[in-house]
C-alpha cells in the first residue's frame, strides 16, 4: 500500500525576519521515510506542485508535513507543520481526502506565533491488490499448516509487515476459515475485515470472503481490482503499440494544452546548447523508438544489457512513459550495477518538449535512499541567418532523497561528477549528427540588444534634477535680498581698520551672515559644475565598435540595492567598464538607488581574447570632489559560458555593496569575427616573439585541454611542457599554455592535481640557476599579484610576506624553449602596446620545437601495460629492494646499463605505506642506442598480501640524434 501526497502550495506563511522569508520549502515524513520539495526564493506564497509516494508500514502512523525556511548558515527554521493520521485517509470515501487547505501549527506549543499560515495538500491511499491478497493468503496457509496462534504478526514476504492484527481462526466441518468481523479486545475491526473493506468493489455488498476462498478459488482473485488494473495496462500497451510515436505525442499533447514548461531542477544545468535542427526533429532523434542514439551512447559509455521498452499512453492520454533498464559500466569505486529509468513526458506540443527521467540504482551503496532525476527540455532556439530552424537543449538534474543519510554530500558530489562526465559524452555524440550553433551564428544577440532602449534625458530635465532643490531657491532669495539691501542702504562710515575699498564686518552677526553667503555661493558653484560635468558625461552608449577580432558587447540594464552615500538617502551612480586596457563609461543616474540605464557599450575589436572585465560603480559628486565607490566586480570569461553571460546578475563587492547586497543586471556577448583565422594570426604573432615555429594543435588536443580545465570552446592550446611542480615534494606533470591561462595538470597513480591562473595575474617571473637539488636544471619561480590566483593556492609552494603566491617549476626537458614561450605569452598579455614595441626579438632558431613536447595528456591509469621481463632469483625481497634504496648497489647497476649522472631523491611518504621519489639520469651513447636524458617519478607500496613490494614508474625521455655526412 502506498500513500500518495501532492504538495501544491502554501499561503500566509510567517515572515522569518523584517525582510520576509527567503527560501521556503515543504518536507513530508511518514515513519522514517522523508521527501522534500524544491526551495523557492523570497516568497510568502510558494507554489511547489510536487507529488511523493510513501510505502505504508503501520496504519497507526501519521503523515507529518512541515514548511521550513532554508538557512544557509544555520539549521533550517520550521515555519509550521500539520499532522494527518492514516486512519483518516483510510476511512475517507475512495480512500482519499481530496485537495484541502490545512492550517499549519507551530512546532512547539510554547511558540509565541500561532498563525503559521496554510498549506494545500492532496492525500490518498493506493495499493497493488494482488500483492496484498497474495500475502494474506500466504499467511493463512502458513497459519493452518502450523496450527499455531500467531495473531499479532504477518509472515515474512507481506508488503505490510508492521501492521498489528488479531485474527481468530477455527476449522469447521467443511474446513473453511471464518473471519471474526470485530475484535472484542479493543472494539476495532479485525485486520482481515479491514483489508476486505479496502479491496472490495464499491458497487457490491457481497460479504467478506473467507481465507480458504482466497487460497483456493481463483475466481475471487479474478474479480479483484488488481486483475482489472492489469487488464487496463494490457489494453494500454496494445493500444500504444498500434500507434506511431508522433501519434502518441499528439494524443498526449492534446490533453496538456497550455501547460507551462517546468523550471530547471535544483541540482544545476548539465547541458545548455543550441543545435541547428527543428525542436520536433531533435525530440525524435533523442526519444523516438526508431532512433539508435541511446544504443550508440551505451557503446561509448560501456553500458551493457540495454533494454528499451515501448512508449505507453496511460490514463486516457494523461501519462506517456516508458522504462529503460541497463547495466552501468564499472568505475574505480563502484562495480557494474543495474539501473532502471522511468522516463515520462511532461510536455509535448510540437514546439516545446519536457521529459523527466527518474533513475534508480538500488545496488550502489545507499541506493535505496535516493533517485537521480534528469529533466530534458527542448525549446525553439534563435533564428539563424539563413532562416534555418534551431533548438535549444537544456538538461538539468537533482537528487531526490527518500531517507536522510550521513553520506548525502558524498552521494551528491559523486552523482554530480558522474553526470557531468556522462553528458560530456552525450554532447560529443550529439554533435556528430547535429550541428551545434555558436552564439555568433544567431541573430538572437541583435534581437536582445534591440530591446534595450535607453531613456533620453533632455538638458532641461537634467537641469531640473540638479538645480531643482531648496539650496538654489534659498541662494536666489539671499542674492535678491542682499542686492536690495545694497541699493537701499547708504554708504557706511570708514572706521576701525577699514580704508577706502575695504569694508569689514562691524559685528559678529555680520561675520556669520557673510560666512553663510559664501557657503551658499560655493554650493551653487558646485551645482553648476555638476551640471556641466553631467552634460558632458552622457556615456558611451551607441558608439559602434571598429575593426575585426574579438568584439565585446555589454548591455547595462539596471542596478538594484545600491548604497546611499548622500544625506538625502540616495546616490548618483554611474558605471565604468574596463577590458584589455579599454574603458567604457555609462551615463549618470541622479537621485536613485534603483537606476535604469538600458545602455549598450561596444569595445573595439581586440587581437587578444579578453580574460576579465572589471566593473566599477561610482557615485557622482561633482568635478571637484573625489568620487565614492559604490562597489566593484569582475567578470572572468573563462569561468562562464556564453549562455550564462547573455543575461546575468552580477553581485558587487566592497563594504557598502556587500552590506546592501547590490547587484547589476548585464547582458554580455563576446564574438570572434575572424573565425579560425584568428588562431593562426595569434600563433604567427607568438612565433615572432618566441623565435620558433609553433604548429596548430589538433581539435582533439584542444578538446582534451578544454575538458581538463573546464574552459570555454574558444580557448585553444599553444604548447605544453613536461616539468616538476615543487611544493613539499616534487610532483611530475605537464604545463599547459594558452592565450589566456597558465595551467598545470598531473595524474600520478590516481592522484590528480590541476590548477590555472591568468597571465594578467602574474607580477614577476624569476629564473633560478641550476643546483643539485633541482637535478641540474634551472627553475622558474612565478610570483602572482597580491590577492590573485586564489583558486590555484593548493599548487603554490609558499605565500610570501606581501601576500603573494609563489609557484616553483623545474626539470624541464627543454628549459630554454619553455622559458621563451612563457615570457612571450606573459609579455603579450601584461604589457602595454608601447612596451611591446620596445621588446627586442630573440634570435630565431630553425628547429621546430612543437613535437619535442607532444606527449599525451593521459594519466597513468589510461596506459595499457604489457609484460617485458620476468625472472626468479634465489634471494630475499629485502635484498632485491636494496636496488631501489639509492645506495652504491643501485648506482653500480644503473651505470652498468649505461646511465650516467644518475641522481635520486630520498623516498618520501605520500600516504600510509606509500612512498615516492624522483630519478634523473643520462644515457651513455656507447652503451645505449640513443643519447639523451630521462626524468621519472617512482612510487613504491607493499603488495596486498604484504609479501613483497610494488614499484611503479612514470618516465619522461628525451632522445638526441646525430647524423654524420
Amino acid at each position: 500500500m502506498r500513500l500518495v501526497v501532492r504538495v501544491i502550495e502554501a499561503r500566509g506563511l510567517p515572515a522569518t525576519d523584517a525582510d520576509g522569508p527567503r527560501d521556503p520549502y515543504a518536507r513530508a515524513q511518514l515513519g522514517k521515510q522523508r521527501a522534500k520539495t524544491k526551495v523557492l526564493r523570497k516568497t510568502l506564497s510558494p507554489a511547489w506542485d510536487e507529488e511523493f509516494a510513501f510505502r505504508v508500514g503501520d496504519l497507526k502512523d501519521q503523515l507529518l508535513v512541515s514548511v521550513l525556511h532554508e538557512d544557509r548558515y544555520f539549521s533550517d527554521d520550521v515555519l509550521g507543520q500539520v499532522k494527518v493520521p492514516l486512519t483518516d485517509v483510510l476511512d475517507a470515501d475512495n480512500r482519499t481526502l481530496g485537495t484541502q487547505w490545512y492550517q499549519l501549527q507551530p512546532k512547539s506549543k510554547k511558540a509565541k506565533l500561532k498563525d503559521c499560515g496554510e498549506i494545500c495538500l492532496t492525500i490518498s491511499l493506493s495499493q497493488n491488490h494482488s500483492e496484498e491478497i497474495a500475502a494474506l493468503a500466504h499467511w493463512a496457509s502458513d497459519d493452518l499448516a502450523s496450527n499455531s496462534d500467531k495473531s499479532a504478526e504477518l509472515v515474512k514476504g507481506s508488503s505490510l509487515p508492521n501492521i498489528p492484527i488479531e485474527i481468530s481462526t477455527a476449522v469447521s466441518e467443511s474446513d473453511e476459515i471464518e473471519v471474526i468481523k470485530e475484535d472484542k479486545s479493543n472494539g476495532g475491526p479485525s485486520f482481515v475485515n479491514m483489508l476486505y473493506q479496502i479491496f472490495k468493489p464499491k458497487d457490491t455488498e457481497a460479504p467478506a470472503p473467507s481465507l480458504s476462498n482466497l487460497d483456493s478459488s481463483p475466481d475471487v482473485l479474478e474479480e479483484t481490482p488488481s486483475t482489472s488494473s492489469q487488464s487496463h495496462e494490457k489494453q494500454d500497451q496494445e493500444a500504444s503499440a498500434s500507434m506511431t510515436f508522433d501519434e502518441l505525442l499528439k494524443a498526449f499533447g492534446s490533453r496538456h494544452e497550455g501547460k507551462e514548461m517546468p523550471d530547471n531542477l535544483s541540482g544545476g544545468v548539465l547541458l545548455d546548447q543550441v543545435y541547428a535542427v527543428a525542436p520536433s526533429d531533435l525530440n525524435t532523434h533523442l526519444f523516438s523508438p526508431s532512433s539508435d542514439f541511446l544504443q550508440s551512447l551505451a557503446e561509448i559509455q560501456g553500458t551493457t544489457d540495454l533494454e528499451i521498452q515501448q512508449w505507453i499512453l496511460e490514463n486516457d492520454g494523461e501519462i506517456l512513459k516508458r522504462v529503460i533498464s541497463y547495466t552501468k559500466a564499472p568505475t574505480k569505486l563502484v562495480k557494474a550495477v543495474k539501473a532502471t529509468e522511468d522516463v515520462t513526458y511532461l510536455k509535448a506540443d510540437g514546439e516545446m518538449f519536457a521529459v523527466l527521467a527518474s533513475a534508480s540504482t538500488p545496488e550502489v551503496p545507499f541506493g535505496n535512499n535516493f533517485r537521480v532525476e534528469v529533466l530534458t527540455c527542448i525549446m525553439p532556439g534563435p533564428e539563424l541567418p539563413n532562416d534555418e530552424k534551431s533548438s535549444r537543449l537544456v538538461v538539468s538534474w537533482r537528487l531526490n532523497f527518500f531517507q536522510s543519510t550521513m553520506m548525502k554530500s558524498m552521494i551528491e558530489n559523486g552523482a554530480r561528477q558522474g553526470l557531468k562526465d556522462s553528458y560530456a559524452q552525450f554532447s560529443e555524440l550529439l554533435a556528430r549528427t547535429l550541428r551545434p550553433v555558436d552564439a555568433k551564428d544567431t541573430t538572437d544577440n541583435n534581437e536582445v540588444l534591440s530591446s534595450v532602449q535607453p531613456e533620453q534625458e533632455s538638458d532641461w530635465k537634467l537641469a531640473f534634477r540638479i538645480f531643482g532643490n531648496f539650496t538654489l531657491l534659498s541662494s536666489i532669495f539671499a542674492f535678491v535680498y542682499v542686492s536690495a539691501h545694497i541699493i537701499l542702504a547708504s554708504p557706511s562710515i570708514i572706521q576701525g581698520l577699514e580704508f577706502p575699498g575695504l569694508d569689514l564686518p562691524d559685528s559678529a552677526g555680520e561675520v556669520v551672515v557673510c560666512g553663510v553667503l559664501v557657503l551658499q555661493g560655493q554650493r551653487v558653484l558646485n551645482m553648476i559644475g555638476r551640471f556641466i560635468q553631467a552634460k558632458r558625461q552622457r556615456g558611451d552608449h551607441g558608439v559602434k565598435a571598429q575593426g575585426d577580432g574579438w568584439l565585446l558587447t555589454v548591455a547595462l540594464i539596471e542596478g538594484t540595492n545600491l548604497a546611499a552615500t548622500k544625506s538625502s538617502g540616495f546616490s548618483d551612480p554611474y558605471v565604468v567598464f574596463t577590458c584589455n586596457g579599454k574603458t567604457k563609461t555609462s551615463s549618470i543616474k541622479f537621485h536613485t538607488l534603483e537606476p535604469q540605464w538600458n545602455e549598450i557599450f561596444e569595445f573595439d575589436a581586440m587581437e587578444d581574447p579578453p580574460s576579465v572585465m572589471e566593473i566599477d560603480v561610482y557615485d557622482f559628486d561633482g568635478p571637484f570632489d573625489e568620487v565614492a565607490s559604490l562597489g566593484h566586480a569582475e567578470v572572468n570569461f573563462l569561468k562562464y559560458n556564453i549562455s550564462e553571460l547573455a543575461d546575468i546578475w552580477i553581485p558587487l563587492k566592497g563594504k557598502l555593496a556587500q552590506a546592501c547586497q547590490s547587484k547589476l543586471h548585464l547582458r554580455i556577448f563576446l564574438n570572434n569575427t575572424r573565425g579560425n583565422q584568428i588562431v593562426k594570426d595569434y600563433l604567427d604573432k607568438m612565433e615572432k616573439e618566441v623565435g620558433k615555429k609553433i604548429a596548430v594543435r589538433s581539435p582533439h588536443a584542444n578538446l582534451a585541454f578544454q575538458k581538463i580545465f573546464s574552459l570555454p570552446p574558444e580557448e585553444f592550446l599553444i604548447n605544453d611542457f613536461t616539468c616538476h611542480l615543487k611544493r613539499k615534494m616534487l610532483t611530475q606533470g605537464r604545463l599547459f599554455l594558452s592565450p589566456r591561462i597558465f595551467g598545470f595538470y598531473t595524474n600520478l597513480f590516481g592522484n590528480k592535481t590541476k590548477f590555472f591562473f591568468l597571465w594578467e595575474d602574474i607580477e614577476q617571473i624569476l629564473v633560478v640557476p641550476a643546483t643539485l637539488a633541482s637535478m641540474g636544471s634551472p627553475s622558474l619561480v612565478i610570483i602572482l599579484r597580491k590577492g590573485r590566483g586564489i583558486d590555484a593556492k593548493h599548487g603554490a609552494k609558499q605565500l610570501d610576506s606581501e601576500g603573494r603566491l609563489k609557484f616553483h617549476f623545474q626539470s624541464f626537458v627543454s628549459f630554454s624553449v619553455a622559458h621563451k614561450t612563457i615570457m612571450a605569452l606573459w609579455k603579450a598579455r601584461s604589457l602595454t602596446p608601447e612596451q611591446k614595441v620596445q621588446l627586442v626579438e630573440e634570435e630565431s632558431e630553425t628547429e621546430d620545437f612543437q613535437n619535442e613536447e607532444g606527449g599525451s595528456f593521459l594519466g597513468i591509469e589510461d596506459a595499457k601495460m604489457s609484460g617485458v621481463f620476468s625472472s626468479t632469483k634465489p634471494f630475499g625481497v629485502s635484498t632485491a629492494m636494496s636496488i631501489f634504496e639509492g645506495g652504491p648497489l643501485e648506482r653500480r647497476v644503473m651505470e652498468k646499463v649505461g646511465c650516467l649522472d644518475y641522481s635520486v631523491t630520498e623516498w618520501e611518504p605520500v600516504r600510509p605505506d606509500v612512498y615516492q621519489r624522483q630519478v634523473h639520469y643520462k644515457f651513455d651513447k656507447k652503451s645505449a642506442q640513443h643519447e639523451g636524458e630521462a626524468m621519472s617519478t617512482q612510487q613504491k607500496s607493499p603488495l596486498p598480501n604484504k609479501n613483497g613490494w610494488l614499484v611503479e614508474e612514470v618516465m619522461t625521455f628525451e632522445a638526441s640524434y646525430s647524423i654524420s655526412t
